[in-house]
């Protein structure tokens, strides 16, 4: 509610000041630079000629801008300066009232000015719509910078996942056990012993070098099965 109450004083503020300015300095402009420049050196003021021009200017388009709301700050600073040289050069000598030529008028709108600089000129005016659109603006890019950050990166550095690094041409994603064969990535498997040489060499009739049992391995197997003891067979003579 305080906000409210502010942005609403300021504003007619703001275009009560803005109205008087712009009075003045439109006064200036319909007289003349030359005859703005020559009162001004019978006043005293020093560089007429800028000054004159300074004090046309800023007095007629801080007015506007005032009204506006536009650039507030800026222009209630030059306007200030204003003031100050005014009451400076021709005001102060005079006393305070405006019907002696005082300074009563120039220290009101300085003061102002000196206000508008300090605290802005509210809500209400081009300044507050042009910052709104800028900040979200702001806040639009941020957000997509934030999402822009988070999401997968794109191209080689996406294919590497961790089930395995994909191939080179292949997009990011999982990788499936035939393409991890292919990349060379097979799991490391246990190698198991080998299997002892059981093939024993008889002599006559067994076989020897072929990986395969004899007769007599056959029935020493079948006896352990068959809890009887093995039977020997000798060898025959030769």
């Amino acid at each position: 509610m305080k906000r409210v109450l502010f942005d609403i004083a300021a504003l007619i503020a703001r275009i009560a000041t803005g109205v008087i300015f712009l009075a003045h300095g439109w006064q200036k402009w319909q007289g003349g630079l030359g005859a703005t420049t020559q009162g001004f050196r019978e006043m005293g003021i020093p560089m007429p000629e800028m000054a004159a021009g300074f004090s046309t200017v800023i007095e007629t388009v801080g007015g506007v801008f005032l009204i506006l709301g536009l650039l507030v700050r800026p222009v209630a600073l030059l306007l200030l300066i204003d003031m100050i040289g005014a009451i400076a050069f021709v005001h102060g000598s005079h006393g305070v009232l405006s019907a002696n030529n005082g300074w009563e008028l120039p220290g009101a709108l300085g003061a102002l000015s000196l206000l508008f600089l300090a605290l802005g000129g509210g809500r209400i005016g081009l300044d507050a719509i042009f910052t709104s659109v800028f900040r979200r603006r702001g806040e639009r890019r941020a957000a997509e910078e934030e999402l822009a950050a988070h999401a997968p990166s794109r191209g080689s550095a996406a294919g590497t996942t961790a089930e395995g690094t994909a191939p080179a041409g292949r997009a990011g994603g999982p990788m499936t056990p035939a393409e991890r064969d292919m990349s060379g990535d097979r799991p490391e498997v246990p190698r198991q012993p080998a299997a002892p040489d059981t093939t024993r060499s008889t002599g006559s009739t067994g076989s020897t070098g072929s990986g395969r049992l004899n007769d007599d391995d056959m029935r020493e197997i079948d006896a352990l099965v068959s809890d009887e003891p093995p039977q020997h067979h000798k060898p025959p003579n030769r």
